[in-house]
């Protein structure tokens, strides 16, 4: 069987929806325009408010939000309230981008919404990302979600998501990424991801090490900031427990993240820190802050699949896609100690720090399989090889695509390697999908 078989359309979805995608996906393809004038035109018509009649939080930051929203999600659902989750990318359907009540939102619900922003912008242009963003928060009210947790798509200032008011704002890692619109280091980067502050609102950073920008945007706006390593911090007990302590009080002998990886433990911390500085809703139970993390999940975070044929090799997924995130990606894969070889399928978009990205992980990769993506924004395999042998990479192939290079992976690999699977989210989804379809790599 041909594995290209396997992998779905964009967006993995059918009927009705699928049909709103392709009209979205036609009407701005591709495009990226940071901007809130339009949103604001189309929230009005719409008579969406800017501040939601539910306790609204803003997520924004290079890297860990989609953690954090897991974690947020998880733990506000362990304290029975019903919670809308606004997430991007997806890796399969359209439908993960938005959750209410824990689940994928279902297609009429998205379809009905589409038609609700359509019929708003009459004849106002928005790009994909704003179209969906005013699509989900629209199905979180029709379904009056008790809590709304959004998370930023690009930057935080400008960003479509920021048209809505937090009331609680949550910057996680920072790092250099999306230069081309947000600038090109990291002070520039946190002045546009620092734009989702509002004047008295509570925020909480999850950076170690954040930009000065982030402290001076947040006293001149009088913002009550609590910072990672300076008011709150994880303290590891042992492999099963960690304390939190924060300038609320200290949480003893809490449970290991869900999520794999010594950087989630960061980032666990700075989710329990955002739900004790809110000032809307009551004090959690600790026994939800407990079930939470443990209930989290997010696909294609340092996620483990096992063997997909027999004495075949476990598979890594990791959308790690910039410098902050190949780092953790390595730390992860140093901390899980893997008894074989690390094989690597990297595909990544040519927006991307190649260089960068790639050079973290030389120490803990014995054999690399770049793949091609396609579209504008893909980078050929040929590219990412020649990076990769310009930093001293030995064993390195290029394929020219995605399935082609886990193919390679797969047959090179024994029962006691590891391959994993990064540089993207459109690299990592290919091999979920397969598997989904128990097709994957089979003759």
């Amino acid at each position: 069987m041909d594995p290209a078989a396997s992998v779905s359309p964009p967006g993995g979805a059918a009927g009705p929806l699928a049909a709103w995608l392709a009209r979205l996906e036609a009407l701005q393809p591709e495009r990226i325009e940071l901007g809130l004038e339009r949103v604001r035109t189309v929230m009005a018509a719409m008579a969406l408010p800017a501040r939601l009649p539910m306790p609204t939080i803003l997520v924004a930051g290079t890297n860990g939000k989609g953690s954090a929203v897991a974690y947020l999600e998880a733990i506000l659902a362990a304290a029975g309230l019903r919670v809308g989750a606004y997430t991007s990318p997806h890796l399969w359907r359209y439908n993960e981008r938005v959750r209410i009540g824990g689940r994928p939102a279902a297609d009429e619900v998205l379809v009905a919404a589409f038609e609700a922003v359509e019929a708003g912008r009459r004849e106002v242009p928005l790009t994909y990302f704003e179209f969906g963003t005013l699509a989900a928060v629209h199905a979180f009210l029709q379904a009056r979600v008790e809590v709304a947790v959004l998370e930023v798509g690009l930057g935080g200032r400008l960003d479509a998501v920021n048209a809505f008011t937090p009331d609680l704002s949550l910057i996680m890692r920072l790092d250099v990424d999306h230069s081309a619109w947000l600038g090109p280091d990291r002070e520039s980067i946190a002045r546009e991801k620092a734009g989702i502050f509002r004047p008295g609102v509570p925020a909480v950073c999850a950076d170690l090490d954040p930009p000065a920008v982030i402290g001076a945007e947040a006293a001149r706006l009088g913002v009550p900031l609590w910072q990672a390593g300076r008011d709150f911090r994880a303290a590891p007990i042992d492999a099963a427990r960690w304390d939190w302590l924060g300038p609320d009080g200290v949480l003893r002998g809490l449970p290991m993240p869900s999520l794999r990886g010594g950087h989630q433990l960061h980032n666990a911390a700075a989710s329990i820190a955002a739900l004790r500085a809110q000032r809307v809703l009551p004090p959690l139970p600790e026994a939800a802050l407990r079930e939470g993390l443990r209930r989290a999940r997010v696909p294609g975070r340092f996620q483990l699949l096992p063997p997909q044929r027999d004495q075949g090799p476990a598979w890594l997924l990791d959308v790690a896609h910039n410098p902050d995130a190949a780092r953790a990606l390595a730390a992860g894969l140093r901390e899980c100690g893997t008894r074989g070889r690390v094989l690597a399928v990297v595909g990544m978009l040519a927006d991307k720090d190649h260089r960068a990205t790639l050079r973290p992980l030389l120490d803990e990769v014995t054999a690399w399989f770049c793949a091609s993506l396609p579209g504008p924004r893909g980078t050929d395999a040929g590219t990412l090889a020649g990076v990769l042998e310009d930093l001293g990479a030995q064993r390195v192939s290029a394929h020219a695509g995605v399935m082609e290079a886990l193919q390679a992976a797969d047959a090179s690999a024994g029962p006691e390697d590891l391959v994993l699977v990064f540089g993207s989210f459109h690299t990592v989804a290919a091999l979920p999908e397969a598997v989904a379809m128990r097709s994957f790599l089979e003759e």
